[in-house]
């Protein structure tokens, strides 16, 4: 019954999303900051006795220490560790042994830890995220076995795919002076270089109540919820040092910039087209999703139907849009299928961009991107899960977890001149980076 229901309010959400505007529930926020720092977002739902509780910490890859790249995505890795009072793997046994799951994910911009257990282990979770917050032991053995897992991780997906290194070069030769340039995984030799030390210090400067944000999403009461809260995080102290961000600001793309890069097993050649995008707070997001999803979103999308399916040099196309607080960057990506060169990669996707800049977008492809966007956030929200992601990034992106409330009625303003107004705005000749990406060449006399 459940999930007919689903279906039908997404079928009436696209009904209505093609004669006026959709209406959407506003989630019933509650917020209130302990004396600590801590900010506390929950709403209380009933409808499931479910609970999801996410905690997110205002520090991501681009505040790794410099010399230090990966060490933001080490410790989400160390924070799953043992604690004074937890042994290694016990949020595990916490979450998955009653029926929940947990996991954590490393940005450029924050780290988040989250769990949806049954709503009866609500406090023993909420206990559970007190204690590593301030009790973590970052002791040498913690420190080198989780070093060797994200140094692994590095090596299967960046150097061993054949077009790894090509996305970690969107970062790495895009970006000039701001650290995002990092990416978020890490580098083998910065992270052998590092130490125990380094970890220590690094948990004490961010993992602290005033520079997280706490989110918790389901079946609960809230005066119960309050005094929890209370119990478990009201008593820790809040540092006295202030915490270090990030200074650096990156220049101005004002010069087409194009690089060579080649890979060891690249089966067909690739290009990527980055340009910088703008701050997630800009007002222009929701233009540019609603394009991307014009432009890449699924099979019958302008770039698949013109590299994919009609040229047939490509066997993927896309408009990859990573959006960054500080501002990051919108890569046309185009993997190369057999008739495919770097050079008609480049040329076609210049030509689709075009087409949109010149002549804009018809009302029936504005109507099918909202539908489907807008559509997919409904979905996503059915769960309490669901609910607490979607608070999540507004706070992330937006810093206001009640912006989560007015996402949908801005996909809905959107017009077909916005959406070429910010594929002009935006995508410039001289706002750019080119990369052609193809298999090395070897020595001669070398097989």
């Amino acid at each position: 019954m459940q999930k007919l229901f689903s279906i039908a309010l997404v079928l009436f959400c696209l009904a209505a999303s093609s004669f006026g505007q959709v209406k959407v529930a506003p989630l019933p926020i509650k917020q209130r900051t302990l004396a600590n720092g801590l900010r506390v977002v929950s709403v209380q739902d009933n409808s499931s006795p479910t609970v999801s509780i996410h905690l997110w910490y205002n520090v991501g890859g681009k505040n790794d220490p410099p010399g230090r790249s990966g060490f933001a995505h080490l410790f989400e890795h160390l924070m799953f560790k043992s604690t004074k009072n937890m042994p290694s793997e016990k949020m595990d046994r916490l979450t998955e042994d009653v029926g929940g799951f947990n996991n954590a994910s490393t940005w450029p911009d924050f780290t988040n830890y989250f769990e949806v257990v049954p709503s009866n282990h609500l406090e023993t979770l909420l206990w559970a995220e007190s204690e590593r917050m301030v009790n973590l032991n970052v002791d040498e053995a913690n420190f080198l076995s989780e070093r060797k897992v994200v140094q692994e991780e590095y090596r299967t997906r960046v150097l061993d795919p054949p077009y790894g290194r090509l996305y970690w070069y969107l970062d790495d030769i895009t970006f000039q002076k701001h650290p995002y340039r990092r990416g978020v995984i890490g580098d083998l030799d910065q992270l052998e270089a590092a130490t125990r030390a380094d970890a220590e210090k690094f948990y004490k400067e961010y993992y602290r109540p005033d520079n997280a944000v706490m989110i918790v999403v389901g079946d609960f009461e809230q005066s119960q919820f309050d005094s929890w809260v209370d119990k478990y995080f009201g008593s820790i102290k809040k540092p006295a040092d202030a915490i270090a961000r990030v200074t650096e600001v990156e220049p101005e793309w004002a010069t087409e910039r194009r690089f060579e890069k080649f890979g060891p097993i690249v089966p067909f050649p690739a290009t990527a087209i980055v340009y910088r995008a703008p701050k997630t707070t800009s007002p222009d997001i929701p233009a540019l999703k609603l394009a991307a999803s014009i432009l890449a979103g699924g099979e019958s999308s302008r770039l698949y139907m013109a590299l994919v399916r009609n040229q047939q040099i490509a066997q993927e196309a896309t408009l990859d849009l990573t959006l960054s607080t500080e501002g990051g960057r919108m890569a046309f990506i185009g993997i190369g299928a057999e008739k495919g060169t770097s050079q008609n990669l480049e040329a076609s996707l210049l030509a689709e961009l075009k087409k949109i800049q010149d002549i804009g977008v018809t009302a029936k492809e504005l109507e099918k991107a909202k539908n489907q966007l807008i559509s997919d956030t409904i979905r996503e929200r059915e769960t309490n899960d669901g609910k607490a992601v979607a608070i999540e990034a507004a706070v992330a992106y937006l810093n206001d977890p009640l912006a989560v409330n007015k996402d949908v009625a801005a996909l809905e303003a959107v017009t077909a001149a916005d959406i070429q107004r910010v594929m002009k705005q935006y995508f410039k000749d001289n706002n750019r980076v080119v990369i052609y990406y193809s298999q090395e060449k070897k020595a001669e006399g070398v097989k």
